[in-house]
């Protein structure tokens, strides 16, 4: 087994989109987004299943989807049809799963393809190559090394806790393409679990349709998933995931209303950031762009007052830390 599992690099632009990233999610709760209107949010998760399964060929429109989630009756392929309907299930099923279990990703893939896979839920017991147009682009490993294969990728995301979970979930969302560990379904099986690992992270991107990003630069997702084979690296596809997700959050952001934040949701917003790591007053106040330097002072002192935060130095050098964490 090679040292270095597995293979990819955080780049200073990945870095710059996980930034970016995090001050989106900053707007989200620090300036506070009011809970998305209903109508909003079942759109955007509908979306998501539809623009998931339209990358691999299903062509069922946004409103056929809309009206399958709604339970009324489509007319369709049967096959689409079913497709759409299991894939809303396993979205909905998400918040009940761990990114780090194998045993749920077994299960998510036994309802996503329910009904359309007689292995569904189980490892394919055959040879499985990427055909693009008349050629072999890419071909996975052997089905005999899928048990050992799969057992370590999920023994490094249930290890590697400190990855921050923006990359952690562009690079199991690779690992299950590159592997293809089931004889269909592992496109879709890869953006659920980088839908669940993101979700994980923070209740927003419950409804943030990074799929429908995938869907506009389709072409891109497969030439980079391609090159990152090729090259025995999955930085490119790193920085593809983070970049897509970034272009979702903030479409879905500028869409959702706000209100201002409260000092206890500031504080609550920031001990996901922070969790156990000391940060400075700069770095409270990177997080928030709305609030003023006093502002950040009245939050850490009333923070460090009710023993949410602990501090050690004095004045613009003092250094808070969760008590929590």
């Amino acid at each position: 087994m090679d040292e270095k599992y597995p293979p990819f690099s955080v780049t200073p632009k990945a870095l710059r989109l996980v930034s970016e990233i995090e001050r989106l999610l900053g707007q989200v709760d620090l300036s506070t987004l009011v809970r998305q209107e209903p109508m909003l949010r079942r759109q955007n998760r509908v979306r998501s299943v539809k623009d998931s399964l339209a990358i691999e060929g299903n062509s069922l429109s946004l409103d056929q989807a809309t009206a399958i989630f709604d339970k009324k009756r489509v007319v369709g392929p049967k096959n689409e049809i079913r497709e759409i309907q299991n894939a809303i299930e396993a979205y909905a099923a998400a918040g009940k799963w761990r990114s780090t279990s194998e045993r749920d990703f077994k299960k998510a893939h036994g309802i996503m393809m329910a009904g359309l896979l007689a292995s569904a839920g189980k490892y394919r017991a055959g040879a499985v190559g990427i055909m693009k147009g008349e050629r072999i682009s890419h071909i996975a490993p052997g089905a005999k090394q899928l048990p050992q294969l799969m057992g370590r990728l999920f023994s490094y995301a249930e290890r590697n806790r400190d990855l921050h979970p923006l990359v952690m979930a562009a690079v199991l969302h690779y690992e299950i393409e590159y592997i293809h560990p089931f004889e269909d379904g592992n496109g879709r099986m890869g953006r659920l679990w980088q839908h669940l690992v993101l979700r994980e992270y923070h209740r927003f991107f419950e409804t943030v349709p990074f799929e429908s990003v995938i869907k506009a630069k389709q072409k891109q997702y497969y030439r980079v998933l391609e090159l990152c084979d090729k090259a025995g690296d999955a930085t490119r596809f790193v920085e593809f995931a983070l970049e897509t997700t970034a272009i979702a959050l903030k479409e879905v952001v500028t869409v959702t209303p706000r209100r201002r934040s409260t000092t206890k949701e500031r504080i609550s917003f920031a001990e996901t950031v922070f969790k156990k790591k000391w940060f400075s007053r700069k770095d409270y106040i990177a997080l928030f762009a709305d609030i003023s330097l006093p502002t950040a002072s009245r939050d850490l002192a009333q923070a460090v007052k009710d023993k949410t935060m602990s501090s050690r130095g004095q004045k613009n050098q003092t250094e808070y830390r969760y008590r929590r964490a």
